[in-house]
């Protein structure tokens, strides 16, 4: 049971994380630059891969889908955790794919993000780690 609670609080966890990431992409100033030159220019730039886009398209639709993969990967092993725990504890696949997924995410958040997504997959990691360990014990 507490291994349960563990994986879906950590399941949980990366569901905030990207449903208020969602929100910030589509909506309020969190996410556009402070410097507004900034982003005036990246709607009249392209990246070098297609004249399709703009790279503020592109930062949109990146944000968006960084999202979605953090809502999928919450939903997922979420249900997974409280409705087939069998399967998920049962399963190293599904338990190594979500140990890679949250160990980019830490890695990443590391390196490139700031302090609040950070503690936020910290704190996923650790529950996570800790309850695939209690189910195995």
């Amino acid at each position: 049971m507490l291994s349960t609670i563990l994986v879906a609080s950590s399941a949980a966890v990366i569901l905030t994380l990207g449903v208020v990431h969602l929100l910030y992409t589509f909506s309020g100033p969190k996410l556009t630059p402070r410097n507004s030159d900034v982003q005036s220019a990246m709607e009249t730039s392209s990246p070098v891969i297609s004249k399709e886009t703009t790279m503020w398209k592109a930062w949109i639709g990146f944000n968006a889908s960084h999202s979605m993969g953090a809502i999928l990967f919450g939903l997922i092993y979420g249900y997974l955790s409280v409705f087939e725990p069998e399967l998920f504890f049962g399963s190293i696949y599904l338990t190594l794919v979500g140990l890679a997924m949250l160990g980019g995410f830490f890695l990443l958040a590391r390196r490139y993000w700031f302090s609040a997504p950070f503690t936020g997959i910290s704190i996923s990691l650790v529950c996570f780690v800790s309850g695939v360990a209690i189910w195995w014990l």
